[in-house]
C-alpha cells in the first residue's frame, strides 16, 4: 500500500488559544476545549487534523521542544481582499506576522502568519488577471 496522508498533528501550549484562531479559519472547534488534552476533526474529504498539549507529546517523548519552521496549512481566501482581512484579523488575534500580505510573482496575493505556537498558516488567493 501507498501511504496516504491522513492527518496533521499540532503540538499546542493551549488548547483554547489554539481553537480561537483555527475557528477564525473556518474550522469547527469546541469554544471550550474543558479538559481536553487531544482534540481531532476531520475535514471535507476525509483529512483529518489534530490538536495534541505538550503535556501529551511529553508523555512518549520527554525531549519535545516546539520549533518554528516546518509543515504549515496554506488557505485559499477567495480575494485578495479577503488575504488582506484574515491577516490583520489573525494578527489582532495572536498571530506573528512572518510576511505581510503582498502580490506574488507567481501569481497570488500571499501572507504568511504564525499561529500561538509556531505553526505556519499561509493565506492566499489568485491576483486577478
Amino acid at each position: 500500500m501507498t501511504p496516504q496522508l491522513s492527518m496533521i498533528g499540532l503540538a499546542v501550549a493551549d488548547l483554547s488559544r489554539s481553537f480561537d484562531i483555527y475557528r477564525r479559519l473556518g474550522f469547527d472547534l469546541p469554544a471550550d476545549p474543558g479538559q481536553e488534552k487531544h482534540h481531532e476533526i476531520t475535514l471535507a474529504g476525509g483529512l483529518r487534523v489534530a490538536w495534541d498539549t505538550l503535556e501529551v507529546i511529553r508523555s512518549f517523548s520527554p525531549e519535545f521542544t516546539q520549533g518554528t519552521g516546518g509543515p504549515s496549512m496554506a488557505f485559499d481566501c477567495g480575494t485578495p481582499e479577503a488575504v488582506d482581512a484574515k491577516f490583520s484579523e489573525l494578527t489582532e488575534a495572536g498571530c506573528a506576522a512572518e510576511s505581510k500580505p503582498w502580490d506574488a510573482f507567481w501569481g497570488q496575493r500571499y501572507a504568511v502568519v504564525r499561529d500561538p505556537d509556531g505553526h505556519g498558516i499561509e493565506l492566499f488567493s489568485a491576483l486577478p488577471g
